[in-house]
């Protein structure tokens, strides 16, 4: 009797050993192993959204992220400019220290057919999860270059920096491109540029839905809108569906709500804020498609979600018609181009049910660059020993374990001009914030360069100030009243621990080529990705001959 009584306490014994490895087993995979989902909207406005104050959108599911994760109030994205933005958030790095930080006006590519992009040497995040066994997917909008020297070294590639798969554009969405919404294009440049950009016109401006297998295959040029967030959407849920077993980083980079503004039947006219409105609530709804396949297949607690926008809104955005295409920065001035608040000030979102606490907001500065480290460590892998990670590890500060953001400095570059820069000292509650200089609004009395479209960085669009001008963004987040030395005690006093911190930086920056350069820049007609027949010169649409059509890379 003693013996069997022992013998079930034995059995029992192991049965809990059994269980406590298992569960210990996939709290292992979930902590060690995250599935990485980046969700990134192109000039989307904080106040945008419900989570972060907007009444009149409809933003459920991107609200639910939010409730069931972390909401960063004080995100700030690298750049206010798409590429320099996006080279910052897949490095971890200042756009400058990687030659993706123009000198010229122009601060992004408007060609598939230029020759810079971003570096071969550089490491994005999809290389090193990659290597540790990673599935690796982008979905959507690159903007980072394609080819050098021929129109099929793809050295700037989506796949060449560690995505094994690609479904999308290489360079960005343009109101050129859509007919009847007029010329961004002609309208940002022409007036002030005497260069042959403004010969080669918007005619040479290309547009292409790519993937390659061995060599590019373009599946759709020029670029149809018909129900092209489904189509986003098919391929990330695919995507997801077919990497059930294995660890994947999936990076869904939306066209929305860039203009040309587009929306799908399903939700054009249905929203209060026209067509901008529509394409922001269409975004919201390919969001909810994502986690509902997380949910199918019970990846929902295996799954770092992260939802961003890469710079704040384009407040100039206005239509032909003119209806405003241009999203909503909240109480925050400025927008995309600009350095004030509204142009840098981003949605910052995450959630992993059981690692982050749910319906928690964060106020400490933290930067899109974060990104980087706190997924690279994660999945396990090292951080790069022979370059500067300008971002940080957030995890320790969205699960408590620190109430300090280690970013005490942040700085704001315009274009590659040292425009702002924000200190959090660590014995005070305080964002001190300065600029160098700022844009020269026009109309003046507005909130953006509406006669030249986007604001530009040096020369007669710009006014200097010596001092620099001081706010405290912990007092005044809308940049309203510059401090002065009568209003702030310690006003030359933080000017100087700034001055020491620009030093500092400055010292740490290493030259390297110019990627946004005018010859990187300018269009190419031997780089020119095309399609072409004898009788249709750069056209196809094998999306619309097949539209189940599977796109990977062999």
């Amino acid at each position: 009797m003693i013996e069997k009584e022992r013998r079930k306490k034995m059995r029992l014994l192991l049965f809990l050993t059994v269980c406590q490895y298992a569960i210990s087993s996939v709290h292992t995979y979930s902590v060690s192993n995250p599935n990485v989902i980046l969700l990134m909207a192109d000039d989307l406005g904080i106040g945008d959204l419900g989570c972060y104050g907007n009444r009149t959108l409809r933003t459920p599911y991107i609200d639910r992220l939010a409730k069931e994760g972390v909401t960063l109030t004080q995100h700030i994205a690298a750049s206010p400019l798409c590429t320099p933005s996006r080279a910052a958030f897949l490095t971890g790095r200042y756009p400058i220290r990687s030659g993706m930080a123009a000198f010229s006006r122009v601060g992004v590519f408007l060609f598939s057919a230029s020759s810079g992009g971003l570096p071969s040497e550089e490491i994005t995040f999809s290389k090193l999860l990659k290597q540790r066994g990673y599935a690796t997917a982008l979905i959507g909008k690159w903007h980072l270059g394609m080819n050098c020297e021929s129109s099929n070294d793809f050295c700037h590639h989506p796949l060449s920096h560690g995505f094994d798969y690609f479904y999308g554009l290489t360079v960005t969405n343009l109101r050129d491109c859509k007919p009847g919404q007029g010329s961004v294009f002609l309208k940002g440049v022409q007036k002030y540029l005497v260069i042959p950009v403004q010969i080669l016109g918007v005619t040479l401006v290309s547009l292409a839905v790519v993937h390659y297998v061995g060599l590019l295959k373009i599946i759709q040029q020029p670029l149809s809108y018909e129900n092209l967030t489904q189509r986003l959407t098919t391929e990330a849920v695919q995507f997801i569906g077919r990497n059930t077993d294995t660890p994947f980083l999936l990076l869904l980079s939306y066209l929305h709500v860039h203009t040309a503004l587009y929306a799908s039947n399903m939700f054009r006219g249905k929203s209060k804020h026209g067509l901008y409105g529509d394409a922001v609530e269409e975004m919201d709804w390919s969001v909810g498609q994502i986690l509902d396949v997380l949910e199918k297949y019970n990846l929902r607690s295996k799954t770092l979600v992260y939802f961003s926008s890469d710079q704040g809104a384009h407040t100039e955005e206005i239509s032909s018609s003119g209806e405003v295409h241009g999203g909503y920065n909240g109480i925050y001035k400025g927008g995309k181009s600009t350095n004030w608040e509204g142009g840098i000030r981003v949605p910052g979102l995450l959630r992993w049910p059981g690692l982050i606490p749910a319906g928690t907001y964060m106020d400490e500065p933290t930067s899109n660059m974060d990104i980087f480290p706190t997924i690279v460590k994660l999945a396990g892998a090292q951080l790069p020993y022979d370059r500067i990670i300008d971002g940080h590890d957030l995890m320790p500060l969205l699960q408590g374990k620190v109430t300090r953001s280690k970013h005490e400095f942040l700085f704001h570059y315009c274009n590659a001009y040292l425009n702002a820069v924000r200190w959090h000292p660590g014995n005070s509650e305080s964002v001190w914030k300065v600029f160098f200089f700022t844009p020269n609004f026009s109309p003046e009395d507005s909130n953006g360069c509406y006669d030249s479209h986007v604001c530009f960085c040096h020369g007669g669009f710009i006014t200097r100030h010596d001092p620099p001008l001081l706010f405290d963004l912990s007092r005044d987040p809308e940049e309203k009243v510059p401090l002065t030395p009568k209003t702030e005690s310690r006003f030359y006093e933080i000017l100087k621990v700034i001055q020491l911190a620009v030093a500092s930086h400055t010292r740490s920056l290493q030259a390297v080529p110019d990627q946004l350069s005018w010859d990187n820049l300018l269009w190419k007609p031997w780089l020119q990705p095309c399609c072409s027949s004898l009788f249709q010169s750069c056209y196809c649409d094998y999306e619309s001959e097949d539209s189940l059509l599977e796109v990977h890379s062999g």
